[in-house]
């Protein structure tokens, strides 16, 4: 079998011009086609990358706004709370005053009236204890209470003789005041009692109404009281008594 070369040459040439015509006529667009197709792919990809870079951006910041919105939200609910619990402790501090003021006024709105009590019932009872104690001198003894006191009052004085003398210094006269007046056999006993002490010193009586009753001696600088004052004193220390006894038993029974 013999080889046609012209033939072989001529398909060699016929193929190769086949070749050349499909690269040149349909390759190459289908090629340009995907170059193209693969740019635009590209540009979309790296659209998608800008979009995706933006949104996480945004989303960032979106974020970043909502936490600086929280801190800003707690800041002002702990500024609100700190302001309430302060306007709280003022207003509980001023009531715990105004209870504290309004207490103190009441204890001392309650001693002055103990105190008003006690008195008006020491008045009394003084007044009618010294009403009974008269009375009873009166038609016991026939003795008036002022009479009795300035006995007893002569007795006593003649120890204390050296230390009236002291005290009297160069006075002349020896006053003697009493509440009410003194009977006549009164002031007789009482005038030689003292003078026998002060020979020298005359003696004068006087009554004064807003004196205890009882007696007051006075000789220059020197004074001698002689009354009831401190057993009305015990009357009034008894009543204190009875009334905080009266108190504590109310606030045993609440």
């Amino acid at each position: 079998m013999s080889i046609d070369w012209i033939t072989v040459a001529a398909q060699i040439a016929n193929f190769l011009v086949l070749v050349w015509l499909l690269r040149r006529f349909l390759y190459r667009p289908i090629l340009d086609g995907i170059d193209a197709r693969e740019a635009e792919i590209k540009n979309r990809m790296q659209e998608a990358v800008l979009a995706k870079e933006k949104a996480q951006a945004a989303e960032q910041e979106h974020l970043d706004q909502v936490r600086a919105l929280n801190a800003k939200q707690s800041d002002m609910a702990e500024a609100v709370r700190q302001d309430a619990e302060t306007q709280r402790d003022a207003l509980l501090d001023e009531a715990r005053k105004r209870l504290e003021k309004e207490r103190v006024a009441w204890a001392v709105h309650l001693e002055e009236e103990r105190h008003k009590y006690a008195a008006k019932l020491q008045c009394a009872g003084g007044g009618a204890l010294l009403s009974l104690t008269r009375k009873a001198l009166s038609d016991l003894a026939d003795e008036t209470l002022e009479g009795r006191i300035a006995h007893n009052l002569a007795k006593r004085i003649e120890p204390m003789a050296e230390d009236l003398r002291v005290a009297a210094g160069q006075s002349k006269t020896a006053t003697v005041t009493s509440q009410g007046k003194f009977s006549q056999s009164a002031r007789d006993d009482l005038t030689a009692h003292l003078q026998s002490v002060f020979p020298d010193i005359p003696v004068q009586f006087e009554t004064d109404a807003d004196q205890p009753p009882g007696v007051m001696l006075r000789i220059g600088g020197a004074q001698l009281d002689w009354t009831v004052d401190g057993y009305i004193d015990g009357l009034s220390d008894l009543l204190d008594a009875q009334l905080a006894a009266g108190v504590d038993l109310k606030m045993a029974s609440t």
